[in-house]
């Protein structure tokens, strides 16, 4: 779609964005990050140095919170490719706004957690930082259609990731901020949902066309961060996130909710999109199973 189409169809959509933030607005519960953080194992870096010793996480829960904090530190880059699209004065650059608001406070409690804890090296990390904000980041998706089945997609995927990592940690304070987190991206996931289905319901073709590109090439937000597929990699074996977690709490329920299966009065073009947004769950599914043999993993 062009510029001009996208701002017609926000313009037309505004009504539910207004709606769907009010609700995001009386759901989500305001939460502070220094009521979570372990304050009180802090110690002076400069006085004692970090070993690895002094970590009490194990190194795949420790590779997937640091990976997620990195993720996370590329807030600037994720707020700049989504306000290119928001017209001055929408509801939907004040939900950016707001959305950018909330997303900062899940670096601040991660890396904070992180480093008072000792469970990474403070200068690996902050030269992972460093480097990861240098290279930037950018979906590369330039239309209103699959921007938001992007971070429809993105946002429940990366609560499932948190929520696991924070499973997967034997320490009840990361599990508290992981499930914090996770929550937050939860209450996101809602809105970036329902603002795709009141597109997918103006512009069916065009959203299935999005949601086939979005889906049959989709990566989450990190690829620009220092040892990103080995990071990646360990994170599935581990359980974190993978190939069959996305095909099963990602691809999956979005296929279910969106009504994907069930469209009708769709245009001969539509029709193919749909059916071939309806045939992808089955090849995710049979790359996660060629992933977990190579791997020699047992399907959870």
């Amino acid at each position: 779609m062009s510029k001009e189409q996208d701002l017609e169809l926000v313009a037309a959509i505004e009504p539910v964005v207004e709606r769907l933030m009010a609700e995001h607005r009386e759901r989500r519960e305001h939460w502070y990050a220094h009521e979570y953080v372990p304050w009180e194992q802090g110690r002076n870096f400069r006085a004692e140095p970090w070993e690895e010793s002094q970590a009490t996480l194990s190194p795949e829960v420790r590779t997937s919170l640091v990976l997620n904090l990195l993720t996370e530190d590329n807030l600037p880059y994720y707020h700049a490719e989504i306000a290119a699209h928001m017209p001055a004065g929408s509801a939907l650059e004040r939900w950016t706004h707001l959305w950018t608001a909330e997303e900062a406070q899940h670096s601040i409690a991660l890396r904070s957690y992180l480093l008072t804890s000792r469970n990474c090296d403070p200068r690996s990390l902050e030269n992972d930082r460093l480097q990861t904000m240098e290279a930037g980041h950018d979906t590369g998706w330039r239309d209103l259609a699959a921007l938001f089945v992007y971070t429809s997609a993105q946002e429940l995927a990366t609560r499932v990731s948190h929520r696991n990592a924070g499973k997967l940690a034997d320490d009840p304070v990361a599990y508290d901020i992981m499930g914090r987190i996770a929550t937050d991206e939860n209450h996101h996931f809602l809105f970036y949902r329902g603002v795709a289905a009141a597109l997918l319901e103006q512009e069916p073709e065009s959203m299935l066309e999005a949601m086939y590109r979005v889906f049959s090439n989709f990566s989450m937000p990190g690829t620009s961060i220092p040892g990103f597929v080995r990071r990646a990699v360990d994170m599935a074996r581990a359980g974190v996130y993978n190939l069959r977690i996305h095909h099963d709490r990602v691809l999956l329920p979005l296929i279910r909710d969106w009504g994907i299966e069930n469209l009708t009065g769709l245009t001969s073009r539509a029709r193919e999109l749909q059916q071939k947004v309806m045939d992808l769950p089955a090849t995710v599914l049979h790359k996660a199973e060629v992933f977990e043999r190579r791997m020699g993993i047992s399907p959870a």
